[in-house]
């Protein structure tokens, strides 16, 4: 396990990680802090059962650095970071609390340097419990003073974001008559669907837990397909709003959609597949960069103490900062994940001088 752990660690270019192994419930605690340039790190708690301890190391460092780039991207005062509670099975009751106390005293004990908030299988009330132990925290519940769940802004960002590849790709100015498929209908997805109904696109939904979909569908007058015909199904849009890695080698050739646009975090199964959708003429709107709507709910509300006003002016940005990307894209000749890799790099050099 030390010898996983060193070659990892060896291969990250991220600043720090704080572990503990919390024998009381077998759960190791990564809390991984990929940047500071631009500020103190900030990103989500994801709880889950992994095979190895390396594994949720290894996925706290990859998310770690997505919330680099994220952050960076939406011009927020704020670096990357990401926590994994990597448990045996996921915890409940008083397990859960006492799990939640003890994370939230290792994150005081970084002094700042991260801020933490909800992810995978972690809410508000989970932040909430957190709180008792740390002031670096957000996404607490309105109840304990916090601005409550992210995900429907995470939505709205995305929308503004599919809204301006649509612009960019098709040239229409409304998403009327588009086809759209949404891939995973949970908090983000069910809320980025109505949304995009409400703008008269139609819909092609699917979700692994199939009643959910079709309970949507029925509301909205979809279309639902297995999960597992998401990806092929012929579209506009496609908006992948689930797990990540769904676009690699051998998925992007399947591909019947204009545009991929949507929620998950790291969709690309490697960067190079950034390189095979621009060869198939597919416009990929980096998931950083349409995603960052929950970021930027937390930290207009929580750490910058601005209004939903302001918050709703930046979320409307990311289509903005999209546009920009695609345009830079096309100009420089390369991939819209390259021209959002040189954005990124500009804005983290500019913190650093």
């Amino acid at each position: 396990m030390a010898d996983a752990f060193a070659e990892l660690l060896r291969g990250s270019d991220g600043e720090e990680v704080a572990v503990r192994y919390d024998a009381a419930t077998e759960t190791w605690m990564f809390v991984c802090v990929h940047s500071t340039v631009l500020g103190p790190a900030a990103g989500g708690t994801r709880m889950k059962v992994y095979p190895e301890p390396a594994d949720a190391l290894r996925d706290g460092l990859r998310l770690s650095a997505a919330m680099t780039s994220k952050n960076a991207i939406a011009g927020l005062p704020l670096g990357g970071g990401k926590a994994v509670l990597a448990v045996p099975e996921i915890p409940t009751g008083e397990r859960r609390r006492a799990l939640l106390l003890r994370y939230g005293e290792l994150v005081e004990a970084l002094g700042g340097t991260y801020v933490t908030a909800c992810d995978m299988n972690t809410s508000e009330r989970d932040m909430d419990v957190v709180a008792e132990r740390t002031r670096h925290v957000m996404g607490r519940s309105v109840e304990a003073g916090g601005s409550g769940s992210s995900a429907p802004s995470t939505a709205v960002g995305v929308f503004h974001g599919i809204r301006a590849a649509v612009r960019h790709a098709i040239g229409a100015d409304d998403l009327v008559g588009a086809r759209v498929a949404v891939q995973g209908v949970g908090a983000v997805g069910g809320v980025l669907a109505r949304l995009l109904a409400e703008a008269g696109a139609e819909l092609v939904l699917a979700d692994v837990v199939p009643e959910r979909a079709e309970a949507l569908a029925r509301e909205l007058g979809a279309e639902v397909v297995p999960p597992e015909e998401a990806l092929a199904t012929p579209c506009d849009v496609l908006a992948p709003c689930a797990t990540g890695g769904v676009l690699n080698r051998e998925t992007i050739p399947t591909l019947r959609c204009r545009i991929v646009a949507g929620a998950a975090n790291n969709q690309l199964g490697e960067p190079e597949d950034a390189d095979r959708l621009a060869e198939r003429g597919i416009v990929y709107a980096p998931d950083y960069v349409v995603n960052a709507g929950g970021i930027i709910h937390l930290a207009s509300l929580e750490l910058l103490g601005e209004d939903e006003a302001v918050r709703d002016a930046r979320l409307r940005a990311i289509g903005e900062t999209l546009e920009a990307c695609l345009r830079r894209a096309e100009a420089e000749g390369i991939s819209p994940g390259q021209a959002a890799e040189r954005m990124v790099a500009e804005r983290l050099a500019a913190g650093r001088g």
